[in-house]
């Protein structure tokens, strides 16, 4: 029996390599809440009867006022370089949130939906809160050179605890729905997900903090010499792209929940298959898109996706099958695998250690203000948007109005992909590779035989590979 070889450590210093370790499985835990639990916050909102406005409200309003939470958290945490305290506060204030969700909608039925979000909003201002440190901290301890690969691993770990997540939260709800029980089904399912919170807890309170120097608040998001720098580097410009495209998304995005359990009525069965398709395909892409980020540079992969997820809306108003819709879903996951993993990466390029808090802080309030914009406008498109207009002697009809915002939602990321994307500008020394390269190494034979060899055991792969690169 041939032993099996040790895992390739993450780092030379070993307080770090388990430290990121520890980060992986953070991510694990964390990805189960959010696939088990945070997916399934729209679908609990249907069930409680949220109109249009109120789902629109629920995807918009907790990430924007959560994302203010960001410039305190920035800020404290500069001032005082506690950046592992203020995260572990913050994950705890987030596991107190699941009990308000759950429970207080429950007391006051006439009032569901709108205790739902006041939870939700408590839920993501916890969540926002530790994000700047936590974006500083693993900034920190990822060495440079292997940071596409290191973030594509552990999301892609993340992508597949999440999807185990959604996919048994989405079987226990079908079961409790056919049950009548229904409510007992998202009882169980959320009370899972804070359970995984406390998990993810444990492996950040064992998670290495590197020493951060104190400058007395040179970089505050509230000084205006920070303000100033800000508006003059190229991070400025790369944040209003990603909160344009965001606006853009989610003029759609809160709404296909909806347009699935209400319009075309599938059942918690059918939703939980489609949505699980497209972290499946993130999850097969990942290591590849990693592999070409660090070999060639973000710049190419945010071009190359962000010029295909335009379209991704507007293939739902071409047919309600649901067979369809699964393969939309399918081109949708290796599309926003990339893109997420490359702006993701841009952002720790663009931003130097000792900024990366406060600079990802105003990122994230500009994406937030996006989302809130957008999912508000999508919202009111919803709810007066006619289905059927007649223009001279042609007649069009469709059956939901939710149709015309995801054909609205398409043209707009087509609009700000193409006005920012040919300015944005590679940050890193990387070898030259053509828009069809990489189109040959996404879709092609060297990105199949690399998602076969990503699915292979490591014990396995070092037999079959002989020496070759043993972690894919």
């Amino acid at each position: 029996m041939t032993p099996q070889a040790p895992a390739r450590p993450y780092a030379e210093d070993p307080a770090v390599d388990r430290s990121l370790r520890h980060s992986v499985r953070d991510a694990a835990a964390y990805s189960v809440m959010t696939g088990g639990g945070e997916t399934y916050f729209s679908a609990f909102a249907v069930f409680l009867h949220a109109s249009t406005a109120q789902v629109a409200l629920l995807a918009s309003l907790p990430p924007l006022l959560g994302s203010f939470a960001q410039l305190f958290s920035a800020w404290w945490g500069r001032r005082t370089g506690m950046r592992k305290t203020l995260i572990l506060r913050a994950v705890y204030l987030q596991v107190a949130a699941w009990p308000l969700l759950m429970l207080m909608p429950l007391a006051f039925p006439e009032r569901a939906a709108a205790l739902l979000i006041g939870a939700v909003v408590l839920y993501y201002a916890a969540g926002h809160l530790a994000i700047p440190p936590w974006s500083s901290m693993i900034g920190d301890l990822v060495p440079e050179a292997t940071r596409g690969s290191f973030f594509a691993r552990r999301t892609r770990l993340a992508t597949i605890m999440s999807l185990l997540a959604l996919v048994l939260a989405g079987l226990v709800l079908n079961y409790c729905d056919a049950s009548g029980v229904t409510m007992t089904g998202y009882l169980v399912i959320f009370g899972f997900a804070a359970l995984a919170r406390l998990v993810s807890a444990y492996h950040l309170h064992r998670m290495y903090d590197p020493p951060v120097s104190l400058d007395g608040g040179s970089h505050s998001p509230f000084s205006s010499g920070f303000r100033q720098r800000l508006r003059h580097s190229p991070f400025i410009r790369f944040s209003i792209f990603f909160a344009a495209m965001q606006f853009s998304v989610t003029i759609a995005s809160p709404f296909f929940t909806l347009y699935m359990l209400r319009d075309l009525q599938f059942s918690y069965l059918m939703f939980m298959a489609n949505t699980a398709t497209s972290v499946l395909l993130q999850f097969l892409t990942l290591n590849a898109w990693g592999r070409i980020s660090d070999r060639f540079g973000n710049r190419l992969i945010l071009a190359g996706t962000g010029l295909i997820i335009p379209f991704l809306p507007m293939l739902w108003l071409v047919s309600t099958d649901f067979w369809y819709l699964i393969a939309v879903q399918s081109l949708a996951g290796v599309m926003w695998a990339g893109f997420s993993l490359s702006t993701g990466n841009f952002v720790y390029d663009l931003v130097p250690a000792p900024k990366r808090a406060t600079y990802v802080a105003y990122h994230n309030v500009l994406m937030s203000i996006g989302v809130f914009l957008g999912a508000s406008f999508g919202g009111w498109l919803g709810q007066t948007l006619p289905t059927h207009m007649t223009i001279g002697s042609i007649e069009l009809s469709w059956g939901s109005p939710l149709l015309a915002v995801f054909l609205i939602s398409g043209l707009m990321r087509l609009f700000f992909a193409l006005l920012f994307i040919p300015h944005l500008r590679e940050v890193r020394e990387v070898p030259p590779v053509s828009a069809s390269g990489l189109v040959f190494r996404v879709a092609g034979f060297r990105a199949l035989a690399g998602l076969i060899f990503d699915m292979i055991p490591p014990r396995r792969r070092v037999r079959t590979m002989k020496g070759q690169d043993r972690d894919g």
